[in-house]
């Protein structure tokens, strides 16, 4: 992404507030103005009043500055309010886009790029956008204007000396350049190494107690403390490159300061230019000098906002893969039968799954059984169009689901998983998920229909217990039962079920069973089961291997075929019997 387009996108985020950039811009021309105003009355401060030793000046002069300082602190506060303003408004735009557009893209995004990443564009890319939104564009302004106003003071005192000025500019863009490219490569390494910090956070924080369990924490530990040298070393590169352009520009500024004085001081012996001229000159000159170590130093914050500002870019560029067609229309309401026809799908260069057909009717019950990688969860995540099918079609009620809305069709499909993601919120909250202005009445029916409500009664708040990150404040059964008070809430037609029980104690398991009970009733499931003692009841078991149906019928029929499935399931008890044995 070039860097001109990264600024041009930028500034489409400032253009709302363009009235209150204007008032700012106003008062940065009002402050640069007055500085140069200052600068001039350098001149009738040593001719009018020192040399001449008017009275009268001597009385207006000092009341001229002070006036001049009152309007120019009114005008720095609100060029300095409104900039902040309009900086800060744009960085929560652009955060707010970002995670907007986040929840657009596709699973597959999210597969390939870890959590911690996406946090870090959102937090520390998007704040390095700012300082070059608000404190670099302030800067830039102010700084420009003042620039602007001395130079004019400068050639109005003297041009001769003005142009020699001038001759000294060009060696002064030199670094500014350098230091500015430099400074750029090194901020989006230090964003980078950031995201991969973020990332490890969230892993180690988030598996605390795998870490725990395994005796990791020294390892851990010294991997932290690796990725946190290697960001410091990053910064102290670009404290290197800050800290060298302020006296470089130093150096230049005294190489002018040292030869206007020779020059002008030679003029003034000459009587070519007056004393007051001369200090009015040299005043401009050296206000001069912080305007241009300011450019200086905007331009090193606005490279830092440009590598911020591609990262972000970068993610706002992409496009989903799962997408509504252009002519998408609701799906009307489930009523007849799932088809999956002939269904192939193709993950990066591995095909998952191949030539898949079956038939789910309204009302039936289908468990997906096979060992693992078989292509379980990938059939359940073609249903509400996670991925979307690499050859043939998936239909409801005849309708290829890809010609319908997105919302339409997950609005008929309800997901238990046996990995339960709750919110660190209310219980309230995480079952009427999906309906916050459900009544009350609704929300406890249902939580009694998920035998949770007795034990959500026994919370300290009840109802308004926070439960914590992932529900860590209850137990698994306690979770999942909440996690099946959501779905029933939603009231889908069609419900995918990963087998919610297989990680659960017995105790807890009868609870999850009996509400699973009364979730599926009178809903077409589309079940993966892990415990082939689950799912003796089911309408239908298709047996997958390698991405492929290799069999299907009822339990009765398949442990009577004596194939994959009773293989399967005949292993599963073996190891159950001994696993017993081993504790009895």
């Amino acid at each position: 992404m070039k860097k001109k387009s990264v600024y041009m996108r930028v500034l489409t985020f400032v253009s709302p507030y363009w009235r209150k950039l204007l008032i700012a811009m106003i008062c940065m021309a009002g402050v640069s103005a007055i500085t140069a105003a200052l600068a001039l009355l350098t001149k009738n401060v040593l001719d009018d009043v020192f040399i001449n030793r008017d009275t009268f000046m001597l009385k207006v002069i000092p009341l001229v500055i002070i006036g001049l300082g009152i309007v120019k602190g009114g005008f720095n506060f609100a060029q300095g309010y409104f900039m902040n303003y309009v900086g800060q408004r744009v960085v929560a735009d652009i955060r707010e886009r970002l995670y907007t557009h986040l929840q657009t893209l596709s699973l597959s995004f999210f597969d390939r790029t870890p959590t911690g990443v996406l946090m870090a564009r959102i937090t520390n890319d998007v704040a390095s956008v700012q300082g070059a939104v608000s404190n670099a564009v302030t800067g830039m302004v102010k700084d420009l204007f003042t620039a602007i106003g001395l130079i004019g003071v400068i050639f109005y005192r003297d041009w001769q000396m003005a142009f020699l000025a001038i001759l000294v500019f060009p060696l002064a863009a030199f670094p500014f350049v350098r230091f500015g490219r430099k400074l750029r490569k090194i901020s989006k390494r230090t964003l980078e190494t950031m995201a991969y910090i973020s990332t490890f956070l969230q892993e180690t924080i988030f598996g605390h107690r795998i870490v725990k369990a395994f005796n990791m924490e020294d390892y851990e530990s010294r991997r932290f403390a690796k990725a946190n040298d290697q960001y410091f070393r990053y910064l102290m590169k670009r404290v290197k490159v800050r800290a060298l352009s302020t006296p470089v520009m130093e150096c230049l500024a005294y190489l002018g300061i040292g030869s206007f004085i020779l020059f002008g001081g030679y003029s003034v012996i000459k009587g070519r230019i007056t004393v007051g001229d001369f200090f009015s000159f040299m005043t401009a000159l050296a206000l001069l000098y912080n305007p241009l170590r300011g450019l200086s130093k905007v331009n090193l914050t606005i490279q830092e906002g440009v590598a911020a500002a591609q990262r972000v870019f970068e993610v706002l560029d992409l496009k989903a893969e799962v997408t509504d067609a252009p002519d998408a229309k609701p799906l009307p309401g489930f009523s007849r039968e799932i088809e999956y026809g002939d269904v192939s799908f193709r993950y990066d260069d591995e095909m998952i799954l191949k030539h898949m057909h079956f038939r789910l009717g309204r009302g039936e019950k289908v468990a997906l059984v096979g060992s693992s990688g078989a292509g379980k969860t990938t059939v359940v995540n073609l249903l509400p169009r996670f991925y979307d099918v690499t050859e043939g079609k998936i239909l409801i009620d005849g309708v290829d689901i890809r010609k319908v809305s997105l919302k339409s069709l997950r609005d008929q499909i309800g997901v238990v998983t046996q990995q339960t993601l709750l919110f660190n919120d209310t219980v309230r909250s995480n079952i009427a998920y999906g309906r916050p202005d459900v009544a009350e009445e609704e929300l406890i029916r249902t939580a009694k229909m998920a035998n949770a409500h007795d034990f959500i009664m026994k919370l300290p708040q009840g109802y308004d217990t926070i439960i914590g990150e992932q529900g860590v404040r209850l137990s698994g059964g306690q979770r999942q039962r909440i996690s099946i008070a959501r779905a029933l809430l939603k009231n889908a037609p069609i419900l995918i079920l990963d087998e919610a029980t297989s990680s659960l104690d017995t105790e807890s398991e009868r609870e999850v069973q009996r509400a699973l009970d009364k979730l599926m009733e009178r809903r077409s499931v589309l079940v993966i089961a892990h415990r082939l003692s689950t799912v003796r009841n089911v309408d239908k078991i298709l047996v997958l291997s390698e991405g492929e149906i290799v069999e299907e019928g009822t339990h009765e029929d398949l442990m009577t075929g004596g194939g994959e499935y009773r293989k399967l399931y005949e292993l599963q008890f073996q190891d159950e019997d001994r696993v017993f044995s081993e504790v009895a």
